[in-house]
């Protein structure tokens, strides 16, 4: 075949079609979008992370999105926010419950958390079982509540403006999880 100018477009435009775009970030083979759209609000992503595991166990893989121009101090502000969680290991639905309250209860007082209890009961009970792949997501709006989602399918909402600052708290509070998960999710050194 004799290639020519025409022939050199047509070949371009079917490798163009072909190579699939990547649009967002990847992160351990898992792709997370730039931005997001929740309840007609536009969100960026603001980072995303490796957490870690007993150093050596790759657990999970996130993403947080938020409004631009959100503070790294005001994160757990009043503020719609969504965290995408992918994990890499089969996880019990019931495990997550007993890890949220232990670091939940760490991050607030012991009065604040009587408070939020029952609806961390609530929350805990909508927990399912994951598998490698699956992918979890809190949804925060402000005066709705926070959402949780498997795979895009909502499970159910917990209200209040103070639970929500508790939850995203456990990553992205004063006593998180992981400090370093933390800092790859606000996209701080």
């Amino acid at each position: 075949m004799k290639f020519n100018t025409k022939n050199t477009v047509i070949i371009s435009m079917v490798f163009f079609l072909l190579i699939p775009s990547v649009h967002g970030a990847e992160i351990e083979d898992v792709v997370f979008e730039d931005s997001i759209e929740m309840n007609g609000t536009r969100l960026t992503l603001r980072g995303t992370g490796l957490f870690r595991y007993r150093i050596f166990i790759k657990a999970y893989v996130g993403a947080l999105y938020m409004l631009g121009g959100i503070s790294s101090e005001n994160v757990l502000s009043d503020t719609p926010k969504r965290l995408e969680i992918e994990y890499f290991h089969p996880i019990k639905g019931e495990d997550f419950g007993s890890a949220s309250t232990k670091v939940m209860a760490r991050n607030v007082g012991p009065e604040a958390f009587e408070n939020l209890k029952p609806r961390l009961e609530k929350m805990n009970a909508l927990y399912r079982d994951v598998q490698p792949g699956d992918r979890y997501s809190l949804d925060y709006m402000p005066g709705k509540g926070t959402q949780l989602a498997l795979n895009g399918q909502p499970l159910g909402l917990v209200e209040g403006a103070d639970f929500a600052s508790a939850l995203y708290a456990m990553w992205l509070g004063e006593k998180p999880m992981n400090p370093s998960f933390k800092q790859q999710l606000l996209g701080t050194p």
